[in-house]
């Protein structure tokens, strides 16, 4: 009813200016706050504990997709439902081929040098490999990371590809780009890493990074601006950054146009 009155009001008021009058918007009544109705949709939210919580952990994860929230460790426990749910439905599914999608439009609308120094880079876990099976036995995220489990789980080097990145990266390598596979395991774990990527089907790419000894204690921001600097005093042209956390994309060196991939269940400074 408030949307409707305004609306009727604005007609009303226009109405009144001739057509030789210039408009003059700051005659409008301050403030100009345009109120929302009350759908009854709306209403029947407000009576259930489920539908407000499901709007909470909504709210939480919108947060974490726009880098709105302080670091954290786990996810919300009242949110553990949520995130799984989330993380085993076809919303999560939709959410990366959006992203795969738009990242495929820009890369497809750029014209390439044809030097061989145009590159894009891919994080790999959560970007191009999926721990999924590994999360799903520690709660989506509810536990505080373990990373002697985690590098159990990395050693069986099963983690399945995720879908809509394998889709990208080969539209990616068959426009030209130099592809970079830039990851914060350590190179300890590149037998294993290498193992698993072909095994998932990214059978190719120009150079896998993987955090050397003096690396270890970096930050993940620091730890991958300072290897995409490298990158670009090599001469190369970072075009494209894809990654789930902001800490592949942020920093310096970076890629003039980078992709978020959704991931509620972890943070990485």
């Amino acid at each position: 009813m408030n949307l409707l009155l305004g609306f009727l009001f604005f007609l009303g008021f226009s109405s009144t200016v001739s057509a030789e009058e210039k408009f003059d918007s700051h005659l409008l009544p301050r403030p100009l706050i345009l109120e929302y109705p009350e759908t009854q949709d709306i209403l029947q939210l407000k009576g259930s504990d489920d539908a407000e919580l499901q709007l909470q952990c909504t709210s939480w994860r919108f947060a974490v997709e726009a880098n709105n929230l302080n670091p954290w460790k786990t996810i919300p426990s009242k949110c553990a439902d949520y995130v799984k749910d989330y993380m085993t439905s076809r919303a999560y599914t939709y959410d990366l081929e959006r992203v795969s999608m738009e990242a495929g439009t820009y890369a497809k609308s750029l014209q390439l040098a044809g030097d061989g120094m145009d590159a894009w880079i891919f994080d790999v876990d959560e970007t191009l490999l999926s721990n999924l099976p590994y999360y799903s036995d520690h709660g989506f995220g509810l536990e505080v990371f373990d990373g002697h489990q985690f590098d159990k789980w990395v050693e069986k080097a099963a983690a399945p590809a995720i879908g809509a990145s394998s889709k990208l990266y080969e539209e990616i390598l068959g426009l030209g780009f130099k592809v970079f596979f830039l990851t914060g395991r350590s190179e300890m774990q590149r037998s294993v890493t290498v193992e698993n990527l072909k095994n998932a089907g990214f059978t190719y790419w120009d150079k896998l990074i993987l955090r050397a000894l003096e690396d270890h204690g970096k930050t993940a921001t620091l730890y991958k601006s300072e290897k995409r600097s490298g990158m670009a005093k090599e001469g190369y042209r970072i075009l494209g950054n894809s990654g789930d956390q902001w800490s592949d994309l942020q920093g310096y060196a970076m890629s003039n146009r980078s992709f978020k991939l959704p991931n509620p269940m972890y943070y990485i400074p």
